[in-house]
């Protein structure tokens, strides 16, 4: 079997025939796409194109606190990935719509369940994190009390 080292060197023929991926190997395509998925924002703006094309400026105020250069940079890479269509209206000024394709569609039971998840666990995963960071915050000082205790150790003789 050829071995590429990125998947723009795989001849285009070889693409309709690819076997299955293996996201745990470095030189597989999957994993791609396995980080287009993993940004949030386009998890959050195929969760919103679900239910049918909306223009720049409504997935902007849906998706707050998302800057107007990251949603365009999701729509794009969305758009290049087969997960959207951009579709632009000859109007003054001119309207743009983005949709999901079926690829897209297909992801929405996926990002439904993590935006779910998500929503249902905050509440847990705040408290690990608070522990965690109160632990790893006694941990400093109990380090940098020894630290002044050997300091002093030293100064002393």
């Amino acid at each position: 079997m050829d071995t590429f080292d990125t998947f723009e060197e795989i001849p285009a023929a070889r693409l309709r025939r690819l076997p299955a991926g293996d996201v745990y190997d470095a030189r597989c395509p999957s994993r791609s796409v396995l980080e287009l998925l993993a940004d949030k924002w386009t998890l959050l703006v195929i969760w919103q194109l679900r239910g049918g094309p909306l223009r720049f400026g409504e997935l902007r105020r849906r998706i707050q606190g998302v800057t107007q250069k990251m949603l365009t940079q999701s729509l794009r890479s969305m758009e290049r990935n087969g997960l959207a269509t951009r579709t632009v209206y000859a109007t003054t000024p001119p309207s743009v719509e983005y949709a999901l394709t079926p690829l897209g569609e297909s992801l929405t039971e996926v990002t439904g369940r993590m935006c779910g998840w998500a929503e249902a666990n905050m509440g847990a995963v705040l408290r690990s994190r608070r522990g965690y960071d109160a632990a790893q915050a006694k941990a400093a000082e109990a380090e940098a009390a020894r630290t002044v205790v050997r300091a002093g150790r030293r100064q002393a003789a």
